[in-house]
């Protein structure tokens, strides 16, 4: 089993910046490809951006291309969001998954139902 914890969500005025971590324990970190995932209030948990096992690859959904960039620490097992820019849009709940899905082949999948291993979230909200 692969443990995720997530950590560093709050509240947060427009066009301000939080540091979102996930620490990782229990299996090989460095043997998944991660993501984050978000869950806006009322609506479908949606991708947000997966980086492969070793860092060199990263994906992003257009919404939050070039404001947030994801990035993971092997040797630490750990796993981070930097958002910047934020909006009143991105207030969600914030997750960190792992998969082996396509590892192997450095393919990364936004696909949720790909992902194996969750964390409980940690609440990002965006207002003034």
């Amino acid at each position: 089993q692969l443990q995720l914890v997530e950590s560093g969500g709050g509240l947060v005025q427009p066009g301000g910046s939080l540091r979102l971590s996930c620490a990782a324990s229990g299996r090989t970190f460095d043997s998944y490809a991660m993501g984050w995932f978000r869950q806006p209030p009322g609506k479908e948990r949606e991708f947000v951006a997966a980086i492969s096992w070793s860092g060199e690859k990263t994906y992003y959904a257009d919404s939050v291309k070039g404001r947030f960039t994801i990035s993971r620490d092997n040797g630490r097992n750990m796993l981070y969001l930097q958002t910047n820019n934020l909006k009143p849009e991105d207030t969600a709940v914030y997750y960190c998954a792992a998969t082996d899905y396509g590892v192997a082949h450095g393919i990364l999948t936004r696909n949720r139902h790909e992902y194996g291993y969750w964390g409980q979230g940690t609440q990002v909200t965006v207002s003034s």
